[in-house]
């Protein structure tokens, strides 16, 4: 069975950069909170670029709000093409009922 994967909460990732901060080593932080020093480095970064936004999503939103606006771009145009066929459809038909109403001489 393979290992689940773990979530940290905000408050835990920002304690752990503010013990960085505080001057304890990477190895220390990382040993103590069993957190690849990879990933601590990443919390950092992403800490460092935007403060206040920082950990509030689980990550993956923002991939599942562009996998969710390119299907629904993906079923408008299905809907366009849809719609299209059946507007030539229509026409097609209509102009077949218009010839066949002549030659009944209607």
């Amino acid at each position: 069975m393979g290992k689940t994967r773990r979530k940290f909460s905000r408050e835990f990732k920002i304690s752990l950069l503010r013990d960085l901060e505080a001057g304890t080593s990477v190895a220390e932080v990382t040993r103590r909170s069993e957190v690849h020093p990879c990933l601590l480095a990443r919390w950092k970064k992403e800490f460092s670029e935007d403060p206040e936004r920082a950990f509030r999503s689980n990550g993956n939103t923002i991939y599942k709000e562009q996998m969710n606006v390119a299907k629904l771009q993906q079923l408008v145009g299905q809907l366009y093409a849809e719609n299209d066929f059946l507007k030539k459809a229509l026409s097609t038909l209509e102009t077949k009922m218009a010839e066949e109403h002549k030659r009944q001489g209607r």
